[in-house]
């Protein structure tokens, strides 16, 4: 009843308007015309008002006359008014207030009078009719109903059979019988029909049975039948009454209902001459029974599924197996008689789609097609609809098919003749069909080839408003293929041709469509419907049994069993499949080889399942430890790669995953990337290569695709191209660089936070070797033009797109190289001179043009102070240059000529193999040759033109405004360590760089400065590095030591390479009357001191990383000293102490840390093969006496022996120790080695290595005696002797009889030793006998007596040190080196919690080493007496040393004050001294500390034990010595005193800040 609400102002206000108001209402619903509704206005309208009554809040009687009025609107309002009182009688009856009953009975018993009495019994409730007095008794007249329905309904017609007759029956029968060929028409027949009733006494519903059974026997002859029923209808109940008796006789057991009944019974309803609600209800089974059944054949399918999968013994599976066949077997003997599906399939037949339909919704889905005869029917019934539309659109050229004739049926679905039609019916029948399409799969090819022809004009059709039909019509044909064509391939019998006809359709769908419907049909499908449960379950057994057997041996038959099976259920059987390869990896390589029988469609399903199974989120992608990327991820990689390049399948969908992947910030999945990549194009990204391939990779590509690669990997050239097509296609090429680029950080900072350190570097290092083996396949394989209209340039990658600048200029280089190519191109052929002078001039043309905008782009990725030093036009050279530029592999080419030369003469000796394969095999080796060496040629044209440009260019390289110091800060900053832990390339090709710019003789570049920078601070470089950058630093630490090396080991070479080369320019003081600094060149030996320096630079922060125990430096620094090991350790007692360290990690983390175990085993025996090759140290650097030498050459016994040839204090330009103070300017990398050092150069001792023969001990001897005429002509030149040198002269006379009073002064300064040193005091005492035996020698008194003396006090001797500071002359430099060493020692006894040990466990290791391999060496003074004297006196010092442990504390405060009064004025005389530049001849005669040897152990204990100070007083002395360019001799200073003293000034005050500082 149509809703109207009076409004309440009309009831309050009645009487006034409420009334005319609702009267006009009323008047306006009855004039108003429409489609009926105007009824169900009014009577709402009535019903409001009569509500209202019923509420009370309008009196009755003024309800009743308002009613009383609308009876004359109408003539039919009685009859409404009456129905809403029956509306009313039931909603009132059923309220519990009876105020509102009594209103109602008041208001229809006043409106009795206009309302008849009749209408009201008909639809009033009995109990209200009393209630108005209508009627008696409610109870009586109940009853008089039941006996009136009961008369009409149920009481049967008396015939008097008696006077039926059947010849009027046999007439009846043969009327109909008759031929209706002629002109016999359903109207005659009646009207003898109607006779013979009537002359007979027939019985109608008799007659109109046998009507019905005639027609059932000639159900031919539907129009006369049919037409003739339709005329003789009485009512269509009683047909529906008649059939259903029929139909319930066919119900009895064993009966079977006939085709005919079904299909009259079909045609009645066709024709609407019965309704299917009437005749449904007669049809068995019930609805509930047909539920009831499929759940029974889902849970029985299920049960099957579970035997299938569940582990039975043979015996009971054989007799579950006989039970389900016979189970099967009365199945089929007797199929259940359904009338339902009967009468469906009749429907279907006669083509009445609406009615099948309806009868289908009964049940459940599926259920019915799932009958074979009703699921070809309704194929039948589709192949005629779709007929028009397939012949002008599906067939395929040159098919000729079989033409169907329409249905006659003019009901029947109309036949498509668009795409559009389809909609109408072909879609809803297709969804009916579900699965069960597989029993026609002549049907099935039409439907995909229909979609194929759509998918054709969906993708021509670009106009808007066909793109919305389009669109719509593509949801349905995508539905189609996920409820019916691919439920249908489950379900047929591997059918490869189907597979190929749908991926005909599939291929035109997008990857992302294709996937949605693969993961339905996988996930989804499988469930619904018993038959393919059962599918499923038996694919599952198939495929088990198909693995377990699969080998190496048989994958040819396995192989084909696999393509059988999956050519029906590929998802369920890959899905198995993966599973195993997840288990055992062991399987990958047979499972790939089976896959060759494979279709289209499966490939595609096989990269779709394994997309899914690496996005499994149940799987974790970490093994338990947390450390290691899961066995299972690595497996599916693998096997991604060996897929993926071996058969045609798409990569769009993978890439795209591990796209987004990367976007989500996770990195896991990048081994797939790199798997997919080094398989499909070969290229190879691994630290573990050997040199000839590095040296290969340094060439063309051809010389790389033969020798850069462990594996050769051949007939890359397809695969490389569809995974090139793939990225292009789809625009994923620089999403992945720059993803990957962003991603390298990310893994530290966004994913490591929770993972462990190893884990974290070792996904930093996938990601990193990803990006780099992707960006070498972009490179390699993508055209000129793809590329640079790909890549932006580097300031937008930098700043817009946030790329670090050496991914940037990785990303960006082979941009260049491609832009400089073909600028260089044009330029030639626009002018035609071939001369190679031209040809040069071109390139650097073409060079400026290209790269001057990445000059000026370059220079905003920096701050303006960094091109103080360096130009942008360097920073861009060294990032957008490569080995190739630089060198040709002439090597490398010929090792792989003489290997294809090598196949030829191979294949041509072979007898077994045949002609024509030599020909081609030989063909194939000769073309390679030849391109080979074309290529060769190539390259050694483009290198010397890069190297013309190069000599052009490095003049503007550096500008070197501040100190050559801070340009190499930058220099290795911005360049050398970004690049040279990229790739293994970069890292050789900066370590190539480095000597290229020192051969190109650059301005203010120093050579000896970077090589030293590089050398002397590894520890926290290797410390931060991941494990694939060691390999990559260590190669780079390798290529350098190489070029040192070679100059080292021969002095031609050196002079040919070094000499007159500035970065080899170093400054000298001046000795003579000229004045003034001169420059000079570092000479041979110098240089093998200085390289003798960096091998212990190397030793101690070595050393220093294996006793952290920290896992990092461990690992890290074995990488780099494994790599570095053909060129370091070079000299016997460094590579001892390096054994020992690594042999003790052996021993520690043989149970701990296995990986750590293998790595230092690894390099531990291969380091005993090379121990053959090291050398002692005085063959390393042996001193000769050098041409300008003032001072004896001192003996050189070990790796702390610093024994320095008195050659003029050479030093590099901005000095070495300029070097150091950079390092601590810029790096904060100070070392106690620098200490060391500074020690060394005035300290000498011996180890006991390299102990002499009496030749050589009288070689010595004239040694001395011509370096005292040469001390004597010295002094001669020097304007008054210094005291170092009267010192000298002194001790040369008293050293013998000094020897035991030093020993006991030595034994005194042990004595006061700290605490934490006491239990090394005995090696500190044979330190000092040494000292002192070798003083006696060789070695001038006032280093040893410097020595002894700071060994007798720490406190006084630090501040002694600061107040020598304050007065040396050699200001700003030392002050500021003092206080840096005692920042540095607070560094380094804090920075790393087992730095210190480290130094001290270096020094004894490296004591013990020499004290066990060599003896010492005395000079001829010292007889073997004197030394068995003096272990005799150690000995007894040893025993003394228990007995007077207690009095130690005493006598140690006694002697210090004692030590410190003493000690006081002589400090105090020597400052005054060297403050008047009387120092200035032993200054100039000292060698650069750079250039410095290490201490021996003994001394260098010595020196640890008393780190205040000794360091002290030796830094002091290192500033000294080290004093660079910038600083005047001190013997020009004595000359030039007032300039001194004007210069000095200045200075002085820098020299109170920094002590100030130091205190």
């Amino acid at each position: 009843m149509a809703t109207l609400v009076l409004p309440g102002e009309w009831i309050k206000n009645w009487e006034k308007s409420g009334k005319h108001e609702f009267v006009q209402l009323c008047k306006g619903l009855t004039e108003k015309t429409g489609n009926g509704s105007e009824i169900k206005d009014i009577q709402a309208a009535l019903y409001e008002l009569s509500w209202q009554v019923v509420q009370g809040n309008l009196k009755w009687d003024l309800g009743a006359s308002v009613l009383g009025d609308l009876m004359a609107l109408r003539d039919d309002m009685p009859s409404i008014l009456a129905d809403v009182f029956c509306i009313l009688d039931l909603e009132t009856s059923a309220l519990e207030e009876k105020n509102k009953r009594d209103h109602y009975t008041q208001l229809v018993g006043a409106c009795l009078c206009f309302v008849p009495e009749a209408i009201l019994k008909e639809r009033l409730d009995p109990e209200t009719l009393e209630s108005l007095g209508l009627i008696k008794q409610a109870h009586q007249f109940n009853q008089k109903i039941v006996k009136i329905k009961t008369k009409l309904f149920y009481k049967q017609q008396k015939f008097n059979l008696l006077r039926e007759e059947n010849e009027g029956y046999a007439k009846l029968i043969t009327e109909l019988g008759q031929d209706l060929s002629g002109n016999i028409t359903s109207n005659l027949v009646l009207e003898s029909i109607k006779s013979l009733i009537g002359c007979f006494n027939l019985d109608p519903n008799r007659v109109l049975d046998i009507i019905l059974e005639v027609y059932e026997s000639r159900s031919d002859q539907d129009d006369f039948f049919l037409s003739l029923i339709k005329s003789y209808m009485c009512e269509p109940i009683t047909l529906c009454h008649i059939l259903g008796f029929k139909f319930k006789f066919y119900q009895e057991p064993n009966e079977e209902t006939p085709k005919s009944l079904y299909h009259i019974a079909a045609a009645l309803l066709h024709h609407n001459l019965i309704e299917l609600e009437d005749l449904y209800v007669h049809l068995m089974p019930l609805d509930a029974a047909i539920i009831e059944e499929h759940k029974r054949d889902i849970s029985e399918a299920k049960q099957i599924a579970r035997k299938l999968v569940m582990v039975v013994l043979p015996s009971e599976k054989s007799e579950d197996k006989e039970k389900e066949k016979e189970k099967e077997e009365e199945k089929n003997e007797k199929p259940p008689d359904n009338q339902k599906l009967g009468l469906l399939e009749a429907l279907l037949r006669i083509g009445d789609w609406h009615h099948a339909q309806s009868i289908m919704d009964q049940m459940p889905s599926f259920y019915a097609t799932s009958h074979k005869a009703i699921a070809l029917a309704l194929c039948q019934l589709i192949h005629l609809t779709v007929e028009p539309l397939y012949r002008r659109a599906g067939v395929p050229k040159g098919a000729r098919g079989c033409v169907l004739q329409p249905l006659k049926n003019k009901r029947a679905p109309q036949p498509a003749e668009t795409f559009e039609d389809l909609r109408k019916d072909t879609f809803s029948m297709l969804c009916y069909l579900g699965p069960h399409l597989s029993h026609d799969p002549i049907l099935f090819a039409k439907i995909v080839r229909l979609g194929k022809a759509f998918m054709k004009e969906f993708q021509t059709d670009e106009t808007p408003e066909v793109k919305n039909k389009m669109d719509i019509l593509l949801s349905c044909f995508l539905s189609i293929s996920d409820q019916v064509l691919l439920p249908s391939l489950s379900l047929m019998e591997c059918n490869a041709c189907m597979s190929e006809e749908l991926w005909g359709l599939f291929k035109l769908f997008p990857y992302q469509h294709r996937y949605r419907l693969y993961g339905q049909w996988k996930n989804e499908t499988y469930s619904g419907h018993p038959l393919l449960v059962k599918v499923k379950a038996q694919t599952v057994e198939r495929a088990r049994y198909i693995m377990k057997r699969l080998t190496k041996e048989n994958v040819k038959q396995s192989g084909r069993q696999i393509g059988k099976l999956s050519h029906s259920n590929p998802t369920i059987l890959f899905d198995y499949m993966l599973s195993q390869i997840q288990w055992y990896d062991n399987l990958i390589v047979p499972v790939v080889d089976s896959l060759k029988y494979l279709t289209s469609l499966n490939y595609d399903v096989l990269a779709y399942c394994i997309i899914e199974a690496l996005a499994n989120p149940e799987k974790e992608k970490m093994k338990h430890d947390d450390t290691t990327i899961s066995s299972w991820l690595q497996s599916l990689a693998s096997l991604c790669g060996a897929v993926f390049r071996k058969y045609p399948i798409e990569l769009a969908g993978l890439l795209q995953y591990v796209t987004n992947q990367l976007k989500a910030g996770k990195s896991f999945d990048l081994l797939i990337l790199k798997e997919v990549v080094q398989k499909m194009a070969g290229i190879e990204i691994t630290d573990e290569m050997t040199s000839e391939q590095l040296e290969a990779i340094t060439g063309g590509e051809q010389l790389k695709a033969e020798g850069g690669y462990f594996g050769q990997i051949r007939n890359t050239k397809k695969s490389s191209q569809r995974l090139k097509d793939a990225l292009l296609d789809h625009e994923l090429a620089l999403p992945l660089c720059l993803l990957m680029a962003q991603q390298r950080n990310g893994v530290v900072f966004f994913e490591g936070g929770e993972k462990h350190l190893k884990l974290v570097g070792h996904l930093y290092d996938q990601c990193h070797d990803t990006l780099v083996q992707f960006g070498g396949f972009l490179a390699s394989n993508l055209s000129t033009e793809d590329y640079i209209k790909r890549v932006p340039s580097i300031d937008v990658l930098c700043n817009q797109f946030h790329t670090p600048h050496d991914a940037a200029f990785f990303l960006s280089r082979p941009m260049y190289a491609h832009q400089i190519s073909s600028k260089y191109d044009e330029l030639k052929k626009t002018e035609k001179g071939n001369r190679q002078q031209h040809k040069a001039q071109k390139y650097v043309l073409a060079c400026e043009q290209v790269m001057t905008p990445v000059h000026q782009a370059v220079v905003f990725l920096h701050p303006p102070r960094v091109w103080e030093d360096i130009r942008p036009q360097f920073y861009a050279t060294f990032w957008s240059l490569t080995m190739y530029d630089l060198a040709v592999p002439h090597a490398a080419y010929e090792r792989e000529v003489n290997k294809l030369k090598a196949q030829i003469k191979a294949i041509e000796e072979n007898p077994e193999t045949p002609l024509n394969k030599k020909k081609k095999e030989k063909e194939r080796c000769t073309a390679l040759q030849e391109k080979l060496q074309e290529e060769e040629k190539k390259q050694l044209e483009h290198v010397q033109r890069v190297l013309h440009r190069l000599k052009l260019e490095k003049d503007n390289w550096l500008l070197a405004r501040s100190t050559k110091n801070e340009t190499i800060t930058k220099f290795l900053q911005l360049c050398l360590f970004p690049r040279c832990i990229f790739s293994s390339i970069d890292a050789v090709y900066c370590a190539r760089f480095v000597e290229l710019v020192h051969q190109q003789k650059t301005h203010n570049f120093c050579t000896l400065l970077c090589y030293d920078r590089v050398f002397s601070a590894i520890i926290y470089t290797v410390a931060s590095c991941t494990e694939n950058e060691s390999h990559r630093y260590g190669r780079f630490l390798c290529c350098m030591l190489e070029t040192v090396t070679r100059w080292h080991s021969d002095r031609s070479v050196y002079e040919k390479e070094c000499v007159n080369y500035p970065g080899f320019m170093t400054l000298f003081r001046a000795t003579g009357l000229d004045g003034g600094n001169k420059v000079d060149q570092l000479d041979y030996e110098n240089f093998r001191h200085v390289v003798h320096k960096w091998h212990y630079m190397l030793t101690k922060a070595s050393v220093h990383c294996l006793e952290t125990g920290d896992y990092t430096h461990i690992r890290n620094i074995l990488i780099v000293l494994t790599k570095i090991l053909p060129c370091y350790p070079k000299v016997l007692n460094l590579g001892q102490a390096l054994e020992c360290r690594v042999h003790k990690i052996c021993l520690e983390e043989k149970d701990k840390r296995p990986d750590l175990y293998a790595l230092a085993m690894g390099y531990s025996g291969r380091l005993k093969i090379q121990k053959v090759h090291m050398v002692p140290e005085n063959e390393f650097h042996h001193k000769e006496q050098s041409a300008r030498s003032a001072t004896p050459a001192s003996q050189q016994n070990g790796p702390g022996s610093t024994g320095k040839p008195a050659s003029s204090t050479s030093k590099t330009e901005e000095g070495v120790s300029e070097d150091d103070r950079g390092k601590d300017k810029s790096q904060g990398t100070s070392k106690p080695v620098n200490k060391a050092n500074s020690l060394a150069a005035k300290v000498t001792t011996s180890n006991g290595n390299g102990a002499l023969n009496s030749t050589k001990a009288g070689k010595e001897r004239d040694d001395k005696e011509k370096s005292v005429k040469e001390k004597k002509e010295k002094k001669e030149k020097t304007p008054g002797g210094t005291p170092e040198t009267k010192a000298e002269n002194r001790r040369e006379k008293q050293r013998d009889e000094k020897a035991g009073k030093e020993e006991r002064v030595t034994r005194e300064g042990k004595e006061k030793t700290p605490k934490a040193d006491r239990e090394k005091v005995k090696p500190e005492e044979k330190s000092s006998k040494d000292d002192k035996a070798k003083a006696g020698n060789a070695e001038p008194v006032e280093p040893s007596r410097e020595a002894v003396k700071e060994s007798k006090s720490k406190e006084k001797g630090e501040r002694n040190a600061v107040t020598g500071l304050l007065k040396s002359p050699n200001s700003r430099v030392e002050s500021a080196e003092s206080e840096r060493d005692h920042k540095r020692r607070k560094l380094d006894s804090h920075s790393s919690p087992s730095h210190s040990s480290s130094v001290k466990d270096s020094s004894n290791e490296l004591k013990e080493s020499a004290s066990k391999h060599h003896t010492n060496l005395n000079s001829v003074a010292r007889s073997k007496s004197r030394e068995r004297e003096v272990e005799k006196k150690e000995t007894e010092n040893a025993q003394g040393r228990s007995k007077e442990k207690k009095e130690e504390k005493e006598r140690k405060e006694r002697k210090r004050d004692h030590t410190t009064n003493d000690r006081e004025p002589s400090q105090e005389n020597k400052r005054r001294k060297d403050e008047n530049g009387t120092n200035s001849s032993k200054n100039s005669q000292s060698t650069s500390p750079s250039c410095d040897p290490p201490l021996s152990p003994e001394k260098e204990k010595s020196k640890r034990s008393k780190p205040s100070s000794k360091e002290k007083a030796e830094s002091v002395k290192l500033e000294r010595l080290s004093s660079g360019e910038k600083k005047e001799s001190r013997h020009e200073k004595s000359e030039k005193k007032e300039k001194r003293d004007s210069s000095g000034g200045k200075e002085e005050k820098k020299h109170h800040k920094s002590s100030d500082k130091h205190r």
